[in-house]
């Protein structure tokens, strides 16, 4: 009996492990169905779909319990409920376990997958000793160098021959030309083979830089070509050489083609005239299709900047001269094909970094060539330039660093027409509300560039106020002591001062719109500058208009006295709508304070007779009025609802 017993105990412990052993299998299949990512996912699906079907495995069979069990077997534990019906015997027990339900991985050497590499670190950049050590590299060095020098060498042979009289006009010319030739038809023979496409392209390059050359000499030297067949010729060599670097995929024949034609051109136009800027300009337009076909940065920066600085340089040498028009052309055609060769770059590629820098710098030929005009021409050119640069400010699909560059240019190019315009007092309320028509933009459209104008814009204003338009020597000095003021001067002054206040109180509404700018509880500083601004433009407002009905001291005093008490009544209207707005009740109590210190500090020792009294029991009476009447609003929005 007790040897059946013990067959027993060993029976059902073994069919305990083998449950035991069939949930961990099953436990672990769930988990690495769950942790699998996505490339397993897709793998386990190539393996079942390559993987040949495996046929079901047969159960082993089950031996039966010998002997009957005489006495009734304890209630199994809770993990028994997870058995099968049939017990298992101990030949089921060691059998191997059927495999677990779920996909099944095949082994690393069947696998239809090649196994992941790990992503290992970014190889390093190669220095420049590295990048001269390999092979070639020295071959590619010495003729890239021997080109830019046999260039440099026929541009001082061309000089020498003028200066020498050596040979002739005509003969240097041909000769120039056939050299050119000579040297393209070699390159382009040599590069049919691998083994000679260094040097061709070498050749080439110097080949085209020659010829581009010899047609600048015969148009400016020798004056074979009138200047619009020089340039006609020499686009036909620029494109010519520029269009050969595509077929053959050189970013490197073309750069240096468009860079030695740029360098070496003031050499044989004698420095920098309208001829040279002229030359430049065709280059440009013949690097233009390629560099908006092809993501070349090297040839945009070599066909799109020098036209720029020799029209700048063009410009400052011919301010004494008397041909400005013709400079002012050419700097304003250096303009319109900067902004026209970006815009084309940037609907190509919306990432080109030298597109930004070219719609910014390209205005700057025409801003500058303003210094050569009457001022309503120059405020007509510069007007021009800050439209076209804000049109494309406002455009909302491009991206926003070229939208950016554009619109701060354009905000430049206004202003400078602003300041050319007009002069005086008036310049500064312009400047003022340029400054407001900016933030209303900001909060309107969103552009944090306007916003950024409007502040710059509003920061020149406010000094060109304080130092020209509302002086503070206005507000703090009696009008015997500046005689010279006319009552225009006052006048300009009224509405520069009102388009301050305007400009104080919309600039930090458009930040606190754009939440650029949190509430004054929280960001206090800028909330106290504006107010500041807005008090000052309001005191000036109130003094101008004194000054003007009464420009001596009578005026002055009166004027002082109604600044005092506007500023009591403006207090009493911001606590009376700060009730429920802790930050306008704030607002309130601070312009309460300064109202009383200008009492005690200005108006006590600046007023005198019935000014001095107005001014304290206006303001006295206001902010007990103020009191009464602030304490039963606040008791009835306190009291019982």
């Amino acid at each position: 009996m007790d040897g059946q017993d013990r067959l027993g105990d060993e029976q059902r412990l073994a069919l305990e492990l083998a449950a035991i052993g069939q949930r961990l299998v099953t436990i672990s299949s769930e988990m690495r169905e769950r942790t699998a990512g996505p490339v397993a996912a897709a793998a386990t699906a190539v393996a079942e779909i390559v993987a040949p079907p495996t046929p079901p495995r047969p159960m082993p069979a089950q031996a039966p319990v010998p002997g009957p069990i005489p006495q009734q077997a304890p209630p199994p534990p809770p993990v028994q409920q997870q058995v099968p019906a049939n017990p298992w015997s101990q030949q089921a027990a060691s059998a191997p376990l059927p495999p677990p339900p779920g996909p099944q991985f095949p082994p690393p050497s069947q696998a239809p997958w090649p196994p992941q590499q790990p992503w290992g670190p970014p190889p390093p950049r190669e220095t420049l000793f590295e990048k001269l050590g390999k092979d070639g590299a020295g071959a590619k060095l010495l003729a890239w160098v021997g080109g830019a020098i046999t260039v440099l060498g026929f541009v001082l042979l061309l000089v020498l021959a003028v200066q020498r009289g050596w040979l002739g006009p005509l003969p240097r010319v041909i000769g120039g030309a056939v050299f050119s030739s000579a040297l393209i038809g070699i390159g382009v023979w040599l590069h049919r083979t691998p083994a000679g496409r260094v040097g061709a392209f070498a050749l080439a390059f110097t080949g085209f830089a020659g010829l581009y050359l010899d047609v600048i000499a015969a148009t400016s030297l020798y004056h074979y070509f009138p200047p619009a067949a020089g340039l006609l010729v020499g686009l036909a060599v620029a494109v010519t050489g520029v269009v050969l670097a595509v077929r053959w995929d050189s970013q490197a024949l073309a750069v240096t083609v468009v860079t030695a034609c740029a360098v070496c051109s003031p050499a044989l136009t004698e420095g920098f005239t309208v001829l040279l800027v002229a030359f430049l300009l065709v280059l440009k337009m013949a690097s233009t299709p390629v560099q908006i076909r092809r993501n070349w940065p090297g040839l945009a920066i070599a066909g799109g900047f020098p036209a720029i600085v020799a029209s700048l340089v063009t410009t400052a040498n011919a301010i004494p001269r008397s041909y400005e028009w013709t400079v002012v052309g050419v700097a304003a055609a250096t303009t319109v094909v900067g902004i026209v060769v970006a815009l084309l770059t940037i609907r190509k590629r919306r990432d080109d970094v030298v597109a930004i820098a070219l719609v910014a710098g390209s205005a700057l030929p025409a801003l500058f060539a303003t210094t050569l005009l009457d001022r309503t021409s120059a405020s007509v050119l510069a007007g021009a330039v800050a439209a076209v640069l804000l049109a494309i400010w406002m455009v909302p699909d491009l991206p926003r660093a070229f939208a950016t560059a554009a619109g701060a240019t354009g905000m430049l190019a206004l202003f400078q027409t602003t300041v050319i315009a007009l002069d005086g007092n008036v310049r500064t309320a312009i400047v003022l509300a340029e400054a407001v028509l900016l933030a209303f933009l900001a909060a309107r459209l969103g552009k944090r560039s306007a916003l950024v104008g409007s502040i710059v814009f509003g920061v020149v204003g406010f000094f060109m106020a304080v130092g020209f338009a509302v002086p503070i020597t206005w507000l703090v000095e009696e009008p015997r002591f500046f005689n010279t003021v006319s009552p225009g001067d006052y006048a300009a002054g009224l509405v520069t001062a009102v388009v301050l206040g305007i400009y104080a109180a919309v600039a930090p509404w458009a930040a606190l719109k754009m939440q650029v700018l949190r509430e004054p509880a929280r960001h206090p500083f800028p909330w106290i500058v504006s107010g500041l601004v807005l008090l000052y433009g309001a005191a000036g407002v109130v003094l101008c208009a004194a000054l003007l009905v009464s420009p001596d001291e009578t005026g002055f005093l009166f004027g002082h006295s109604i600044v005092t008490v506007s500023w009591t009544i403006a207090a009493l209207f911001l606590l009376v709508k700060g009730i429920g707005n802790k930050a306008l009740r704030i607002s309130g109590l601070i312009l309460v304070a300064a109202a009383v210190v200008k009492l005690v500090l200005f108006d006590l020792s600046a007023l005198d007779g019935i000014a001095r009294v107005l001014a304290f029991l206006g303001a006295g009476l206001v902010l007990l009025t103020a009191g009464t009447r602030y304490a039963k609003l606040v008791a009835s929005a306190n009291g019982p609802r």
